[in-house]
């Protein structure tokens, strides 16, 4: 074998982790987390525990966002020292773009809805 391809082949024998991986206490903790953060929803709307929907709503959400975090962390390993924080680079900057997208939608529905002649809404007479 040459030495180019012998050199070539030490190369790829040399694989290095990535970014932190959990051990079974660390997915254990996730998992738990996570089985809190989807029954305390479940029990907010199975208990109709508050009057005003909306306020059952953005707390679900809320619930619906750490959960989000929880699982990034404990199950993909998402953080600022994993591929140099590429990834997490990356991911706040879906976010942004989904977030700038999402919000340039609805303030355009919102405004021609507004906007709207109402002879148009009418049906047309």
């Amino acid at each position: 074998m040459s030495e180019l391809s012998h050199n070539h082949d030490e190369h790829h024998d040399h694989h290095e982790e990535e970014g932190p991986h959990s051990s079974f206490s660390g997915y254990m903790l996730g998992f738990m987390a996570s089985i809190f953060l989807t029954a305390i929803p479940f029990w907010l709307v199975m208990g109709d525990v508050f009057s005003s929907r909306n306020t059952t709503v953005l707390i679900i959400l809320a619930f619906a966002l750490v959960q989000i975090l929880v699982h990034m962390v404990y199950f993909l390993h998402m953080n600022f020292q994993s591929e140099g924080g590429w990834t997490m680079l990356s991911l706040i900057f879906t976010v942004v773009l989904l977030f700038i997208t999402l919000a340039g939608s609805l303030w355009v529905m919102y405004h021609m809805n507004v906007n709207m002649m109402p002879s148009m809404m009418s049906g047309g007479s």
